[in-house]
């Protein structure tokens, strides 16, 4: 069916795309986001963007095809948006937040301080995955990451793009990147151990 006949039509398909689309689409939004309001969001734009772009559907795909592929578009934006936002209110954070993890866990010299020196968590990894608990404090410790590291944390290990692509996309260099991922890695391992392993 050409979606395109007549605006009546057009509105009817839609609302049979709300319908049928909906819950997954969420799902999907909030694999992606970890929260609920955001995905709501995203989920409506999705279909407003749709709405606004009927015209384009062709049908030569499958429609929650086309949906999601929108879907992914604005949820690329979305973290992009939230990292160029926290770097602003953060004042580039490299500054604080960076500065303060390597002054707890690090002497002068650069070696770990004795207290702070990673243990072996004996964990198999992809049980804790599975366990819902560990999840739950997995994302709470996520969530005390400076936004702007929680975009290239997600981009990296959720989304699994390759380091360039995440440059380009939040529109920083290479050195940065990997600083925020490194800085972002000692302080998620060091909520985990106290929120977790050591319980």
């Amino acid at each position: 069916m050409d979606v395109r006949d007549n605006s009546a039509t057009s509105s009817e398909t839609l609302e049979s795309w709300v319908r049928l689309y909906t819950n997954s689409m969420y799902t999907w939004a909030l694999y992606k986001t970890s929260n609920k309001e955001s995905a709501e969001d995203l989920v409506q734009d999705t279909f407003l963007t749709a709405y606004q772009q009927l015209e384009k559907f062709r049908g030569d795909s499958n429609p929650k095809t086309w949906l999601l592929a929108i879907l992914n578009n604005k949820i690329a934006e979305h973290y992009r948006k939230k990292y160029r936002n926290s770097v602003q209110t953060d004042d580039m954070e490299g500054t604080t937040s960076g500065r303060n993890i390597f002054i707890t866990m690090f002497d002068e010299d650069d070696r770990w301080k004795k207290k702070e020196k990673p243990f072996e968590w004996n964990a198999d990894e992809n049980q804790l995955l599975d366990d819902k608990e560990f999840n739950i404090v997995l994302s709470s410790c996520l969530g005390k990451l400076p936004e702007h590291w929680q975009s290239a944390v997600h981009l990296k290990f959720i989304e699994q793009k390759n380091g360039e692509r995440i440059c380009q996309e939040l529109n920083i260099t290479p050195t940065n990147f990997w600083q925020i991922l490194h800085r972002a890695k000692l302080q998620l391992r060091k909520c985990l151990e106290i929120n977790w392993f050591k319980l």
